[in-house]
């Protein structure tokens, strides 16, 4: 029926809700009826769990109301996620019930009670979306189905009924008389979800769920979640009672009932210790003539001091999660905050307190990475859109400090509010936490530390900072720049409370330790190994893992490698191309389909499609991104030298691979012109991460430098026009231009995409937007012309895209593609925390 935008009240300077009717609304006599019950309805409450109305009005023939801003989420998006701890679900009921009371003392009933008209906020539930409201004064019961609740989230619309069903009352489904019994009805399916994470009422069809909330009851909540007290169900089965007469009769002594147990639940605790506190000092007094000797004696003895206990526990995350590589913890060791893809692909920042079963996620934070605490544990900095920000833990909007373009490796906030940043390549910033412009530090150089420098972490001191380089971990003063390495053949090293230096390195898994003399800035003794079990590697290569000043340690434990080529039809079917469980990523097919090559570890692999057998391109270094040429040889990037630079190879393992071009910056192969013979590739540049460069008879050339990043270069088959990928919007985005004039500029994708693939007839583009494959029609013989989009399937459990490397490829004739499918087990999705690991720590490894 509406829809609802977020607007600036510039007069009274507050952010504000605006509902409008919904375009040819206004012309419908029951829209606008609906429209104005509810104006009326919410401007005759004055409750704090309900949403109020600032104003309505009509401008311009549109039809509105003003009303109170919400930042939060649907009580419908929260439980998506499971129940609700006990103590809240009672606090959330309690107010929910509460409005409700207000509500019906005023003769109005609701009507549409469901998760999806609860907004969860900072200051607790509130209570949404009046459009279906009834006065007392209208008695009539309803005519047709329109007058019941509806079905869309998060809020009513016109449309379907299916979906609000399992909220409505058996009088509703009749069509009888409505009144505030109904609402308790709702209430009950709703307290019922926010308990046992189970809709109360659940189907098949919605003729059978109808059936259900006639003549069933629902399943026991005690016998879903055994911790439920009995009085919390005996009041949920009293507002599900079939007959009204047999439910609760008014809001106010249902909540009576609710404050009442949840008094009850928080004093049993407290009535246990103090039971047991009587019974103590019971057998204490029968005891104090033989203790009255005993206690002269221990008085003078050294009490013995017990030992912090190490405590293992792991956290997994929500089924629809799977981490992104990037963790933190607070300094007092009490909140975790990681990255995580949920199920629409989508990246964001989560916070979980270790004292919760809860895990949030932030809003404002898409495309999050590198997450790091402040010094009082109070904000979290990240990277997210081309700009460093921080965001308040207990809630609000993220706060820019810097614009900082895509290619930030790490970050730390000291005690002086000062940030130091990594970039990719270029080195070490420092910017001001309270936001300014970012400061070079420490510069990369290729002679003395290499162009990688990351990691950075401010010391104690709050005068100098580790971080990683080519060279090993060095130091560096935040006022002079000047520099030492001080651990050479390691990476990601953080320097904790106890005295030694924590970090990982490619001798072997896990992480290791050595003391550390903060005032000399130097290891003493041989590292140890103090956790050899292998972790999960980052998506920038580097081991993540976190520790708190009071010594509890998080890390993302690695998952095992399974992962399956397939081949997917246009409809979604697959059929497997090999049995054989393998890591397997960037797969491309080679000109004639006969052969695809693909990375598995830091190799190249090629596998015969006829034959099955598999040959393995050249060895050293860390090799990646392969790529086709017109006539059969594979070019792929290694770092055997230093940085990642270009090699072409025989595909068929033959010869040593050969070098084509060296240069100071990273490179990886992006697709390969049949037309000229050119190659376009990956490069890095000093105002920008990712460029688009041409390499044509071995020279270099730039085709795209921007201050945007572009990513995903793919050739048309006849060479005339060139996909790729570009953040310039905020997001990635698939466009097309000419080549290689690039006179013009086609955009491909709508509302977000990556990783362009082209059929080999070049009618059709393909490209990837979260678990969507969606295609494009395109003309590419003549001119150029682009139709719309269409989703050809949708699924989460293939490999996701990597920085610069498409994870599928299209068969010749364009029927099928060649995926990696991830196979349970594969996919992240647990963090492990140790409590009081110091302990652990330095039993094994003496502090300096």
């Amino acid at each position: 029926m509406g829809d609802v935008y977020r607007a600036r009240d510039t007069r009274l300077d507050r952010t504000v809700a605006i509902k409008v009717l919904r375009d040819g609304a206004g012309d419908r006599t029951d829209w606008r009826g609906r429209f104005e019950r509810e104006a009326r309805t919410i401007a005759s409450l004055n409750h704090p769990h309900i949403c109020t109305l600032y104003d309505v009005g009509r401008e311009d023939g549109v039809d509105h109301l003003v009303m109170e801003y919400l930042e939060g989420e649907t009580l419908a998006a929260r439980l998506a996620r499971g129940p609700l701890p006990l103590a809240q679900a009672l606090r959330y009921a309690i107010a929910i019930s509460d409005a409700l009371d207000k509500a019906h003392r005023k003769g109005i009933t609701h009507r549409d009670l469901k998760p999806g008209n609860i907004m969860i906020t900072k200051a607790g539930p509130k209570l949404l979306d009046f459009g279906l409201a009834k006065e007392r004064r209208d008695v009539a019961p309803a005519e047709s189905l329109s007058e019941l609740p509806t079905a869309m989230e998060p809020l009513t619309a016109e449309g379907t009924i299916l979906g609000t069903l399992q909220y409505m009352a058996p009088e509703q489904l009749e069509g009888k008389e409505s009144d505030a019994r109904t609402d308790l009805f709702a209430f009950g399916a709703v307290l019922y979800e926010m308990a046992t994470g189970k809709r109360a009422f659940e189907a098949k069809s919605q003729a059978s769920l109808i059936a259900k909330i006639l003549a069933s009851d629902p399943p026991s909540m005690s016998g879903l979640q055994p911790m439920t007290p009995r009085a919390l169900e005996r009041v949920v089965e009293r507002c599900l009672a079939k007959d009204p007469e047999e439910r609760w009769q008014s809001a106010n002594d249902l909540t009576s009932e609710l404050k009442w147990i949840a008094e009850g639940t928080a004093s049993v605790a407290a009535g246990t210790r103090t039971i047991l506190g009587r019974k103590r000092e019971l057998f204490l007094s029968a005891l104090a003539v033989v203790l009255a000797g005993v206690a002269a004696w221990s008085f003078l003895q050294p009490s013995p001091k017990a030992e912090p206990s190490i405590t293992r526990v792991e956290m997994s995350l929500p089924y629809d999660q799977e981490l992104g590589g990037f963790v933190a913890i607070s300094p007092e060791g009490d909140r975790v905050a990681y990255v995580a893809r949920a199920g629409d692909g989508t990246r964001r920042l989560y916070l979980r307190s270790l004292d919760e079963f809860d895990t949030r996620a932030v809003a404002g934070t898409e495309g999050a990475t590198d997450v790091f605490f402040s010094p009082d544990g109070e904000w979290v900095g990240f990277f997210a859109e081309g700009k460093l920000q921080r965001v308040a833990v207990g809630g609000g909007a993220p706060v820019p400090i810097a614009d900082v373009p895509r290619g930030a490796y790490g970050a730390s906030w000291g005690t002086e509010d000062v940030i130091v940043f990594a970039r990719f390549q270029l080195g070490l910033y420092r910017v001001p936490a309270r936001g300014g412009q970012p400061e070079l530090l420490l510069a990369s150089d290729p002679a003395t530390l290499g162009y990688f420098l990351a990691y950075p972490q401010i010391l104690p001191d709050a005068q100098h900072a580790l971080f990683t380089s080519a060279k090993g971990i060095g130091v560096v003063s935040l006022e002079t720049g000047e520099w030492d390495i001080v651990l050479q053949s390691a990476q990601r090293a953080v320097f904790v409370e106890s005295g030694h230096l924590i970090y990982s390195s490619d001798s072997g898994p896990g992480l290791f330790a050595i003391p550390f003399d903060l005032t000399r800035f130097e290891v003493r003794g041989v590292p140890i190994s103090i956790l050899d079990e292998t972790l999960m590697v980052g998506s920038t290569g580097t081991v993540p893992y976190a520790v708190s000043s009071t010594g509890t340690l998080a890390y993302l434990p690695a998952a095992t490698a399974q992962q399956t080529l397939v081949w997917v039809n246009r409809n979604g079917l697959e059929r497997p191309v090999t049995e054989e469980r393998e890591e397997y990523e960037t797969p491309v097919i080679s000109p004639d389909g006969s052969r695809v090559a693909f990375e598995r570890g830091c190799d190249i692999w090629v596998l015969d499609l006829v034959r099955g057998n598999k040959t393995r391109l050249g060895t050293g270094g860390c090799n990646g991104r392969p790529l086709w040429t017109s006539d059969g040889e594979v070019v792929f990037s290694s770092n055997r030298t230093q940085e990642f630079e270009l090699y072409r190879v025989s595909a068929s393992g033959v010869g040593e691979p050969e070098r084509i071009l060296q240069r100071e910056l990273t490179q990886h192969p992006f697709s390969w012109n049949p037309k000229d013979n050119v190659l376009a590739f990956f490069d890095v540049g000093p105002d920008s991460d990712w460029n688009i460069w041409m390499l044509h008879e071995g020279k270099p050339s730039p085709f795209l430098t921007t201050p945007f990043n572009e990513t995903f270069a793919r050739f048309s088959p006849n060479g005339r026009f060139l996909a790729y990928v570009s953040n310039e919007t905020g997001r990635d985005e698939v466009y097309v231009v000419p080549y290689p004039e690039r006179s013009t500029r086609w955009t491909l994708s709508r509302g977000g995409g990556t990783a362009p693939v082209w059929s080999r007839d070049g009618k059709e583009l393909f490209y990837r937007h979260g678990g969507e494959m969606i295609a494009v029609e395109v003309e590419s013989e003549g001119g150029f012309s682009v139709g719309a989009p269409h989703v050809l399937f949708t699924e989460t459990k293939y490999l996701r895209e990597s920085i610069v490397g498409a994870q599928y490829d299209v068969s010749p004739d364009a029927k099928s593609f060649l995926m990696v499918r991830r196979e349970p087990g594969s996919i992240p999705t647990r963090i492990k925390i140790v409590l009081n690991w110091f302990e652990e720590l330095k039993k094994r490894v003496p502090a300096p």
